[in-house]
């Protein structure tokens, strides 16, 4: 079997997919359930239908386009990944896996091979949180692990809940319906670019991601006294932004003192009210995020911080509140994955790093129902979502044979 990738095609439909964006070029956006996402569904759509792949759709617009193998009563093996991005995105962001998805399934085509397992290539629904502020809203309902009753009464910033916005652009049948079985498929996989820069530091053409970080979230409400900033003498303050900037201290202190370079924490929000130079913060809002390989130590970071906070708030004599909005595990990809692609990387003389993903993908909740893992290529400078995102021709090509040379040994 001589497996052939058509780069060309593939670049180009790449390219035809950035043009159907919100923003201007180079930057793409495409929210979900908007004209122009429905739009980009119904062009992928087109395609996989000339690949002769039958589609079906689920009730929160998740795409599945299956190839037909000769049992159709064993499990399918399964890849893609995603098509929204989040405003003013790059290019490449889960469309590699999408498009790569289906040029390796035209690949395998072309060059006779008969699945045994069916291959059906998944476009999973809002992969951003962009919408109705949850990430991997499609995927996470796929594997139960977000209820039917949560998700239909998620709302965007308009006030309109999942379901109104899911009816609306066509999907109308029960959420209840969309959870698959564990064991549904046989295998997933899912192409992407690293959204880091270890493979291109280090030179190496592809990466075999062995585990997935999952991230906790965390709101924090410190609420303190306002004044005057000149009336409130300094022995008399209870500032809230004060108390914060410890706290945000102690975020980062408690993934510098885990002992693993694989625990990272951020405070990406920091809002201060009343917001005036001459007005002591009375009260401060921020959003944090908490990740992880390993759940243990992950959840330990959380302790600290909480922990910090209770001391924070005694000695500053301010309220701190501690909201945790979610908390996912990590996922370790399955062992029999990893060796396939790592035998397909092998097969075509192609080094690979086997390695961490930090940024959490659909895949994380594929792994509560499938065995999973995930094909890395480079991406320049580890740049993602911002329009300079940018991914090699050659890199985009490789992830696609190795992808269908993986791909035909797990469905054969």
């Amino acid at each position: 079997m001589i497996l052939t990738i058509n780069r060309d095609r593939l670049l180009s439909e790449v390219e035809a997919l950035a043009s159907l964006s919100e923003a201007e070029a180079p930057a793409v956006t495409r929210v979900v359930f908007t004209p122009v996402d429905l739009q980009a569904r119904a062009w992928i759509g087109a395609l996989c239908k000339e690949a002769g792949l039958t589609l079906r759709h689920d009730a929160v617009g998740n795409t599945f386009a299956r190839w037909q193998g000769q049992d159709p009563a064993a499990p399918a093996v399964a890849t893609g990944s995603h098509i929204d991005a989040i405003p003013n995105a790059g290019k490449y962001d889960g469309v590699v896996g999408v498009l790569g998805g289906l040029e390796a399934i035209r690949a395998l085509q072309q060059c006779g091979f008969r699945p045994k397992h069916s291959i059906e290539l998944i476009i999973f629904t809002a992969e951003e949180p962009t919408r109705f502020g949850i990430g991997c809203l499609g995927s996470r309902l796929l594997s139960g692990t977000l209820s039917s009753h949560v998700a239909k009464n998620l709302k965007d910033k308009e006030g309109l809940t999942l379901d109104q916005v899911r009816h609306h652009a066509g999907f109308r049948s029960e959420l209840e319906r969309v959870t698959l079985p564990v064991g549904c498929y046989k295998a997933f996989i899912e192409l992407h670019i690293e959204q880091g820069p270890l493979l291109e530091q280090q030179e190496i053409p592809l990466g075999v991601v062995t585990n997935i970080a999952a991230p906790a979230s965390l709101r924090i409400a410190v609420e303190g006294s306002g004044g005057h900033a000149g009336g409130v003498l300094m022995p008399k303050r209870h500032d809230a932004l004060c108390a914060a900037a410890e706290v945000i201290l102690q975020v980062e202190g408690a993934a510098r003192s885990s002992g693993a370079i694989d625990t990272v924490s951020t405070v990406g929000i920091c809002e201060v009210f009343p917001g005036a130079v001459n007005s002591i913060p009375s009260r401060v809002n921020l959003s944090v995020d908490i990740r992880d390989t390993d759940l243990s130590r992950r959840d330990t970071a959380i302790r600290t911080v909480e922990e910090s906070c209770r001391s924070i708030s005694s000695r500053r004599q301010v309220s701190i509140a501690i909201d945790l909005q979610n908390a996912d595990a990590p996922a370790e990809c399955a062992p029999a994955v990893i060796e396939a692609l790592s035998q397909s990387c092998r097969k075509h003389q192609l080094k690979f790093l086997p390695m961490v993903s930090r940024a959490y993908h659909d895949s994380l909740f594929m792994a509560r129902i499938a065995p999973t893992a995930m094909l890395f290529i480079p991406c320049r400078h580890g740049y993602s979502h911002r329009p300079d995102e940018y991914a090699a021709p050659d890199d985009i090509a490789r992830g696609t044979l190795v992808l269908a040379e993986t791909l035909a040994c797990l469905a054969s």
